[in-house]
């Protein structure tokens, strides 16, 4: 592969676009907004110089951002050999993105689909090439995080999966094998996990440092459920509890009304400065 395509600048696809740099791929990165653009660069950018400090390798930013090319827009990436999409958990918004990116890239593209909740086959079904459609599930924040969920479709070829593992291999990933169902194994467990913190803090049984607390002091998690949340996102953590909820019309993936509430609001974690907690996004 000599060009790798990753839709969506936002907190996902600037992981993936850092990780592919930072291992020696040339990528384009495609947004529908060139403001969007300019910042995930500074931002990844500023990632590579702090890595050394954060526990990963000793990287240059120059040449991790020279390996980076952006585009405004899907036709960007038309001549990629492989495309990773990082859209947000809306399915409206996927379909369209889909339906663009099989009109402008050539019938040999891979398309893999970064999504947390969303079925692998169910996206396969709006291209003309659903053999060549794959799930990985990158976990936040990407370079970091050694390993993923792979995901084939109904349809997917053993080509395709192998094209999509070498790649991964490549990134230094480790690929864990998992059947395409609604919300995979991790979101399955996750989202009913922040879902029901979100709903302690809802109801005043606790704040959320309190429980956060409970989860690293008694079980030694790393970080407490709503620290996670912010971190991935309170509006993707909404719409993929909202996805579950549609798909298997359970109750217990009603989405919290906090959640919701928060999302309208603009609270949507880390990326906007303010969350379940409040950070300075200076930094």
């Amino acid at each position: 592969m000599t060009v790798i395509g990753v839709i969506g600048a936002g907190v996902m696809g600037v992981g993936v676009a850092q990780n592919l740099a930072q291992t020696g791929h040339d990528v384009v990165l495609v947004d529908k907004d060139e403001r969007v653009l300019r910042e995930a660069l500074a931002t990844i950018g500023r990632n590579t110089r702090m890595s050394r400090l954060m526990g990963g390798p000793a990287l240059d930013p120059d040449e991790v951002l020279s390996r980076i090319t952006t585009a405004v827009g899907a036709a960007g990436a038309a001549k990629a050999d492989l495309v990773i999409e990082n859209v947000t958990e809306n399915w409206d918004v996927k379909r369209e993105v889909y339906e663009t990116l099989d009109a402008e890239c050539g019938p040999d593209t891979v398309f893999v689909v970064n999504t947390s909740a969303i079925p692998i086959t169910k996206v396969a079904a709006v291209t003309r090439r659903p053999d060549k459609v794959i799930g990985v599930h990158f976990m936040n924040p990407v370079p970091a995080k050694p390993a993923v969920e792979l995901i084939p479709g109904f349809h997917t070829s053993p080509d395709t999966v192998q094209r999509t593992r070498d790649l991964l291999a490549a990134m230094g990933k480790k690929a864990i094998d998992v059947k395409d169902s609604c919300g995979f194994v991790s979101n399955r467990v996750l989202m009913l996990t922040v879902n029901e913190a979100a709903y302690l803090v809802h109801e005043g049984v606790a704040d959320a440092e309190s429980v956060d607390e409970v989860f690293r002091s008694c079980f030694g998690h790393p970080m407490g459920p709503l620290e996670t949340a912010d971190l991935i996102g309170v509006d993707t953590i909404l719409y993929s509890v909202e996805v579950l909820y549609e798909h298997y019309a359970d109750s217990k993936y009603r989405p919290c009304p906090l959640l919701k509430q928060m999302t309208d609001a603009g609270l949507h974690g880390r990326k906007s400065g303010r969350g379940f907690y409040t950070y300075d996004t200076q930094n």
